[in-house]
């Protein structure tokens, strides 16, 4: 799993291309809605929530090499969860998102499910739907060979 986030501005950035496609900045914004985007196919039937999983955590995990210390729930591992409520229901807006651009490829779409908190090495960085990580908590982590 990948994304071509792209937090360009619709109104000046995009429109820069009218008339000339090449001038227009590729990719879109939507990493923060993937997740929720992607659990539509469970709500529609189209996957199962084990494929989900794979989809989000398993599968990516071993794909770049940081399997098992991520994409697995176990002793020893990092503890990255989400916590989801699985019927909420919302639609999203663009103005409730958080990557400041000004405009979601998604916008006005009915979505169920809704991610609560989030631990990132059993730590909590989201709590009741907002950020409360600290900056830099992030860290690098080298990739094995991918897998084929």
């Amino acid at each position: 799993m990948s994304s071509d986030h792209s937090s360009t501005r619709f109104h000046d950035q995009k429109q820069g291309g009218r008339g000339d496609f090449t001038k227009i900045p590729n990719g879109l914004p939507g990493i923060e809605e993937r997740f929720i985007m992607l659990y539509q196919g469970v709500v529609e039937g189209r996957i199962t929530i084990e494929q989900f999983v794979d989809l989000v955590a398993s599968r990516p995990a071993r794909t770049f090499g940081l399997s098992p210390r991520k994409g697995t729930i176990a002793v020893g591992c990092d503890a990255d969860l989400v916590l989801f409520d699985a019927n909420a229901r919302r639609t999203i807006r663009n103005d409730e998102l958080h990557h400041a651009v000004d405009y979601s490829a998604y916008e006005g779409i009915d979505v169920r499910g809704k991610v609560i908190s989030v631990l990132l090495r059993g730590k909590v960085i989201v709590e009741n739907s907002k950020y409360c990580g600290d900056p830099g908590y992030g860290r690098f982590l080298p990739r094995a060979r991918m897998e084929h």
